[in-house]
């Protein structure tokens, strides 16, 4: 039984420890698309150590488990993880607990999902309420639309036909190639199906309140996936042309005031444009991305440590 408590612990270490060592880092907003990778990558870790513990405890807890869990496997795999001397009430109620947590989990995920089908049909509805079809126009494929609005605004509407809505107030805003440029930092977000990394996180952090890496993954996803949107759209027309394209359309709402209240990460975004830091060297790239893939495999190794160490 003491897999599956090391497992538990490890879990634990790296929900607490990983969003303080992460915040640290400095080459996170020079390498959003790595850091993303790393965030996956250490919220995969912190789960599966959670899952693990649950199928090793549920084996230590009942026979018929840990019959099929281990039915491939010689005896002495069985025997090197001590599962039957050390069962009884801790393997039962840790098995149950763990379980519980993941059908929550699964819950709150496919209520984000309804609720984010809800949200897309409502704004369908909008849109074709402020926007309607000319007759033989397709009511779907346009990944372009055009509102009337005395606002600057322009926004990404996510799902198998992701689509641009921009109104006539942006489109007077906007100069030369920014429109492009907010276009091509939206299909960033398609191409690299941003919205579920969103529905995970919030799905996550909704479910999981007090556990700190689910609460940092949330919020550091809502920055992250802009960066690396902004990213795609300054490779293609330029920083500065993306960071014009950002003060056109948030200008009028405050946010680079003093006192900013919504969308305080716009300015920070325009900032990070406009100073244009250099990427890092792309061994350093690999490295972190090789670093961060570790993290789901550790708990790899020590849930099938022990079965290993004695087929050899």
């Amino acid at each position: 039984m003491m897999v599956p408590a090391v497992l538990l612990l490890l879990g634990a270490l790296t929900a607490v420890l990983a969003p303080r060592l992460l915040a640290r880092a400095e080459w996170t907003e020079r390498e959003p698309v790595v850091a993303l990778w790393a965030w996956q990558c250490v919220v995969g870790s912190v789960l599966l150590c959670f899952a693990l513990s649950m199928l090793l405890s549920a084996a230590a807890a009942w026979q018929a488990v840990r019959g099929r869990l281990f039915a491939p496997a010689p005896r002495g795999v069985v025997d090197a993880y001590a599962l039957g001397a050390a069962g009884g009430l801790w393997a039962t109620g840790t098995a149950l607990v763990l379980a519980g947590g993941g059908l929550w989990t699964g819950a709150m995920l496919a209520r984000e999902v309804m609720r984010a089908r809800s949200r897309r049909r409502a704004q369908d509805a909008e849109l074709l309420l402020r926007a309607p079809l000319l007759p033989g126009e397709e009511a779907a494929g346009a990944r372009l639309v055009v509102l009337e609005g005395e606002r600057p605004d322009s926004w990404w509407l996510p799902g198998p036909t992701p689509q641009l809505v921009v109104t006539t107030a942006a489109l007077g805003r906007l100069k030369g190639s920014q429109l492009d440029a907010v276009l091509a930092h939206e299909q960033g977000h398609a191409a690299a199906r941003h919205d579920w990394l969103l529905h995970c996180s919030r799905a996550l952090s909704g479910g999981f309140p007090q556990v700190p890496v689910f609460a940092a993954f949330e919020a550091e996803m809502h920055r992250l996936v802009e960066l690396a949107a902004d990213d795609v759209a300054s490779r293609r027309y330029g920083r500065l042309t993306i960071a014009l394209a950002l003060v056109g359309l948030n200008e009028d709402r405050g946010v680079f005031g003093p006192c900013p209240a919504p969308q305080a990460h716009v300015p920070q975004r325009v900032r990070r444009l406009l100073s244009a830091a250099p990427r890092l060297p792309a061994v350093r790239r690999m490295r972190l991305t090789a670093l961060a893939t570790l993290a789901p495999a550790i708990p790899l190794l020590v849930a099938f440590g022990p079965g290993l160490s004695t087929l050899a």
